[in-house]
């Protein structure tokens, strides 16, 4: 991803207890934290940074959302990824971004 900053990390994938439960994977605290220090002026409503995410070799266009209560960003895993990429909750999953 040209012109765009890559950030690796290890995280675990979960479900947002509510109807319709989506899935996210958090980003870590201290990256989280270097992202909003340096990018946040790219956010949009809600806290929403867009972005390029990876598993494996799966790379799709998405977004970052700042969670003020978990003082992280958060990135939904839809269906189709889940499904592509064999994902499981708790699962451990190295995943990269690009902001």
């Amino acid at each position: 991803m040209e012109g765009k900053i890559k950030y690796e990390y290890t995280t675990k994938m979960w479900r947002y207890d509510s109807s319709g439960g989506w899935y996210f994977v958090s980003l870590p605290k201290t990256l989280s934290k270097e992202i909003r220090d340096n990018l946040k002026w790219q956010e949009e409503g809600w806290g929403r940074i867009k972005a390029f995410a990876q598993i494996g070799k799966l790379v799709w266009e998405t977004a970052i959302w700042f969670d003020t209560k978990m003082d992280t960003y958060i990135l939904p895993i839809k269906s189709e990824i889940r499904k592509k990429t064999d994902l499981k909750i708790n699962q451990k999953i190295d995943m990269n971004i690009w902001i």
